[in-house]
């Protein structure tokens, strides 16, 4: 089975450049028109994200399936992208984002010791760095780890349309110490650091967990930090509800009981925590399964060549 990272980016340079001006220029009422044929066009050539999506709206039981489904879901994934244009052109104000579970947030970053923010590619994880530039000052301070050359098209269009992106990313591919030192700085500093939790790289220690009735692979990386400096954790989902509206939803994700004395134990704690992680995925998952942007085999535990059952790999990147 290929792993996830070896599909082939889906666009180019123009066609990017074009949705962009057309976004920016004509508006998000003419782009989400335009992304209709997109999203049939992706529809027919894309075989293998194809044949995800269909699995996926079976399994979580959608409300829509079969071809109508796989199509929604694909222009769900495209309209998160016109948005994304429009939060970081500063023009967010035409969008609804309504944001849930604050207090608890800001009542720990008032402590000053920061808080680690796990995403996931359920909806847009973009709808957070919003809420940073308008959220009380406790909240303004945001630092993203990314791997800047995955959807590196994307990626490149976005740094253009708000070039001080760059300044909030901790690059994910750097080595694994180097990306600990930067995330524990920002956090001694109290900011919020937010990472995607929901993939794994080639090599990366991963652990199998249930999900939406079957085994899924996830890594312990992002978990691992937080226990080792022992960071309040939160959970971010933007999720994207139609008619413009989204739901930005955070939940804190205790630590489960206070950290064992043998390295076993502790093991075991953590399992524990990414089983927890998983378990709040797969509920706001179902709640919004056209919002599920993993479009590969995401219960398969073979997702690499040397991947073996159970816990894996050493790597400790993050995206």
């Amino acid at each position: 089975m290929s792993h996830w990272r070896d599909r082939p980016e889906g666009g180019n340079r123009f066609w990017l450049a074009l949705i962009r001006w057309v976004i920016l220029n004509v508006g998000r009422g003419f782009a989400q028109v335009f992304m209709v044929p997109t999203a049939l066009y992706f529809f027919l050539v894309r075989g293998v994200e194809r044949r995800a999506s269909r699995r996926w709206l079976e399994r979580v039981e959608a409300p829509r399936r079969g071809f109508v489904g796989v199509i929604t879901h694909i222009y769900t994934f495209a309209i998160t992208i016109v948005d994304r244009v429009l939060l970081l052109s500063g023009r967010e104000d035409e969008l609804d984002i309504r944001a849930e579970g604050v207090d608890e947030l800001i009542e720990v970053l008032r402590q000053g010791n920061g808080a680690l923010l796990l995403g996931s590619h359920l909806g847009s994880f973009e709808a957070i760095r919003v809420f940073s530039r308008k959220a009380p000052p406790e909240c303004r301070y945001l630092k993203v780890v990314m791997d800047r050359q995955q959807n590196s098209l994307i990626t490149q269009m976005l740094e253009e349309i708000n070039p001080d992106i760059r300044d909030t990313v901790i690059d994910a591919r750097q080595p694994g110490p180097q990306i600990i030192l930067e995330a524990s700085e920002a956090l001694s500093d109290g900011a919020m650091v937010a990472m995607l939790a929901d993939r794994i790289y080639r090599s990366e220690a991963s652990v199998q967990v249930p999900f939406v009735g079957q085994s899924a692979p996830l890594p312990v990386a992002p978990l691992a930090f937080a226990a080792a400096l022992d960071a309040p954790v939160f959970l971010v989902f933007g999720l994207y509800e139609g008619r413009r509206r989204y739901r930005l939803v955070f939940e804190p994700l205790p630590r489960p009981g206070p950290a064992p004395e043998s390295r076993r134990e502790r093991r075991a704690q953590l399992n524990q925590w990414v089983a927890a992680y998983a378990q709040r995925l797969e509920y706001h998952a179902r709640q919004y399964p056209y919002n599920w942007f993993n479009f590969y085999d995401f219960s398969a535990a073979d997702q690499s060549a040397d991947a073996q059952p159970g816990e894996r790999g050493t790597d400790r990147r993050v995206e």
